[in-house]
């Protein structure tokens, strides 16, 4: 996705670091996990661990080592543990009958960085899903913890819809209003034009007799099943808390939108209006 070294470090770090946080946890620890070749450019190396170690002094956790193997193609990541009171984990399934969902990263990383290895996007739209990519979903959950949410994910490989159905229970369906749902520029375009990963075209596969559409444009579904790298949290709320958490997270800068809206269990998981 990223030719430079550096951003590609903060990237794995970010996304890593995501785990512990989508479960109400405080990141503390993490070790490199890294493959590299062996007669590779030990620069790029360097790079690539400098920019991890960024994002996880930034997270205010140690990097405390890792492990390296000799690979020709390059791979990071990270192992991270964290802490969280048992009684204050999170789960992503745990919604109330009339809470209100709100993403805080706008869709369409993987269709920009697919569109822009073949030349099709901007360099203005394809640095703002770097910088996406790049967040810390800390921050974001750092204010939505003042408002108690009731279940959390954070979306990654399996798309909006995929890690959405993951917060389904028995209990209740969600539906979304795909008109609010925030994704980057040039994303609906490319989606139109046919730029979609096979990534998004395995995650509708598997959600065919999960979700539901209702008059949604077709490059919007495509959106929608579009695999993240390093995207926002999910966040169910109850309803009275979801402007002021929307408010507050806005003015702090972090892209948001309330998406979703958690009813009586129906036939199907998701409904997407």
């Amino acid at each position: 996705m990223i030719n430079d070294p550096y951003i590609f470090g903060q990237i794995a770090a970010a996304n890593a670091l995501s785990d512990v946080v989508a479960m109400g946890g405080v990141p503390k620890t993490a070790l490199n996990i890294v493959a590299f070749p062996a007669n590779g450019d030990i620069a790029v190396l360097e790079a690539i661990l400098k920019g991890g170690a960024d994002k996880v002094a930034e997270a205010g956790a140690v990097l405390c080592g890792g492990h390296s193997i000799a690979d020709d193609t390059i791979k990071y990541g990270l192992s991270v543990t964290g802490i969280v009171h048992p009684s204050k984990i999170l789960y992503n399934n745990r919604c109330n009958i009339g809470d209100i969902i709100v993403l805080t990263k706008p869709l369409g990383v993987g269709i920009l960085a697919s569109a822009y290895n073949a030349g099709c996007v901007s360099d203005e739209s394809f640095a703002a899903a770097v910088e996406s990519m790049c967040r810390l979903n800390q921050h974001a959950f750092n204010i939505a913890q003042k408002y108690n949410p009731s279940s959390a994910t954070d979306v990654t490989g399996f798309g909006f819809l995929g890690h959405l159905n993951e917060m389904v229970n028995d209990g209740y369906s969600i539906v979304v209003n795909s008109q609010n749902v925030g994704y980057l520029d040039e994303a609906r375009k490319l989606a139109a034009d046919g730029r979609i990963t096979g990534g998004g075209k395995r995650n509708r596969a598997f959600l065919a007799n999960k979700v539901q559409f209702a008059n949604v444009d077709a490059a919007v579904q495509e959106i929608l099943f579009d695999p993240q790298t390093s995207g926002g949290l999910l966040l169910g709320v109850g309803a009275g808390d979801a402007e002021k958490l929307t408010d507050e997270l806005c003015s702090a800068g972090i892209s948001t939108s309330v998406v979703a809206e958690v009813v009586v269990r129906r036939e199907n998981n998701v409904y997407v209006v």
